[in-house]
């Protein structure tokens, strides 16, 4: 058996698409793309270097990472790598192999301190700590039955407050991105990070082909953005919310649900079957919103920190 790993190609199909369907098989509730993929590869910030790699066993790839630096933090030096190998391919060196191909990469580019999510299983956890990795947060991802469930009723909005999708914006992003980047300093998270490249926001958020502009929910009152719902399909009949957020002015009216729910009916009459999205499991508010939709928790994963070059 020959095992070697390498960087996914820019503008290899194939490569994509084996990325894509090993990601798909290790984590279904998580949408990926062909497209999705090759477009991150070709629009990732100079500064991520952002480096998706692959694992082939005898030439056919078996597993994959996601390498990068958290370039938008302003704590520099730090790297992730997150591993997920074909279900039916573990145990045979590839996880490791990666893990090793990564951290050398990362240790080239100045990272000090690696992040690393994993999932909530035994073998999992025990493959992290075996390498020096530490627990820290976990993160709960959720699906809901959007064909079959029964959702809250549509509500009118409130006097001074509409909802508008984000392809109502498509001449001026810029308030989305206001939004965006205030809602994103109080997400729980072991990385501080900071929206303040409005470029970057462009290429990596707004134009990405997963984000669905019809079906991005978003509240106003008196005009101003004040909360919103982003929505990823992936072409088919699966959609995801990647972040709900409202702005601190706003808080405690309700409006996070009221995007949240327009957008959700949206998608269903659109013809999506599928809802998925992922929370913190210390963000009680957003799981309570989720469980009032409906969601159920179908996985966990658990993010590991690990310190280079002063083990664990």
């Amino acid at each position: 058996m020959t095992l070697i790993v390498r960087e996914v190609r820019r503008g290899d199909p194939v490569d994509a698409a084996s990325f894509a369907r090993i990601r798909h098989e290790a984590l279904p509730f998580v949408l990926f793309t062909p497209q999705s993929i090759a477009y991150d590869v070709e629009h990732a910030h100079p500064d991520a270097h952002y480096r998706p790699l692959l694992a082939l066993e005898d030439g056919e790839p078996v597993g994959t990472a996601q390498v990068g630096i958290v370039y938008d933090s302003p704590e520099p030096g730090q790297g992730y790598v997150n591993v997920y190998v074909h279900p039916e391919r573990t145990g045979r060196g590839a996880g490791s192999l990666l893990v090793r191909s990564a951290e050398e990469r990362l240790a080239a580019l100045g990272a000090t301190r690696l992040f690393a999510w994993v999932l909530d299983a035994p073998a999992n956890r025990a493959f992290a700590e075996k390498r020096g990795y530490r627990s820290a947060r976990s993160a709960h991802f959720l699906r809901l039955d959007l064909a079959n469930a029964e959702l809250p009723p549509l509500q009118s909005p409130p006097p001074g407050v509409e909802v508008r999708s984000g392809a109502d914006f498509a001449d001026d992003p810029r308030p989305l991105f206001v939004l965006d980047a205030e809602t994103l300093l109080d997400e729980p998270s072991d990385v501080d990070r900071e929206f303040t490249d409005y470029e970057a926001w462009l290429e990596e958020t707004w134009h990405h082909p997963l984000l669905d502009h019809e079906l991005t929910s978003v509240a106003l009152v008196d005009g101003r953005p004040a909360a919103f719902s982003a929505a990823r399909t992936d072409g088919g009949t699966r959609y995801g919310t990647v972040m709900t957020g409202t702005a601190r002015a706003f808080r405690g009216r309700g409006l996070a649900k009221l995007a949240k729910n327009h957008s959700l009916h949206r998608a269903r009459a659109a013809g999506f079957r599928e809802a998925f999205t992922g929370n913190d499991t210390d963000n009680g508010p957003m799981l309570a919103i989720n469980k009032w939709f409906g969601y159920e928790v179908c996985a966990t994963e658990v993010k590991y920190v690990h310190e280079l070059g002063g083990g664990s």
